[in-house]
């Protein structure tokens, strides 16, 4: 088992996925974060059932960098309740997670 995880959420446009992209791996708080084309949510939302197109982020950090990455997630994100789902990184490549390791030593208080 690794301290690495992965952490799904979704924004409502490309640009702002790019943007949410772009200060997460600035403030190293994530090594990298991919951005997936549009896909269709389905959701209750306030009662109703809702569908909007979103943009997917798949972001590699650190389980010690979640309240940092929800705090910015929060910061930055247009909706009022952002997605945040982590799933553990239980094994990798080692090469792979020194280079994670590596991205995120400064904002993990490595450096």
């Amino acid at each position: 088992m690794t301290d690495k995880v992965v952490v799904l959420s979704t924004c409502s446009s490309p640009e702002e996925a790019r943007r949410v992209a772009r200060v997460l791996v600035e403030k190293q708080l994530a090594a990298c974060v991919q951005i997936s084309g549009a896909v269709t949510s389905v959701y209750r939302w306030q009662g109703k059932i809702e569908e909007s197109a979103e943009f997917g982020l798949i972001i590699k950090t650190s389980r010690g960098l979640l309240d940092a990455v929800r705090l910015e997630l929060e910061t930055l994100h247009s909706y009022e309740v952002p997605e945040m789902i982590a799933l553990a990184i239980v094994d990798g490549s080692p090469n792979y997670l020194n280079w994670l390791d590596a991205e995120l030593a400064a904002a993990d208080g490595d450096a």
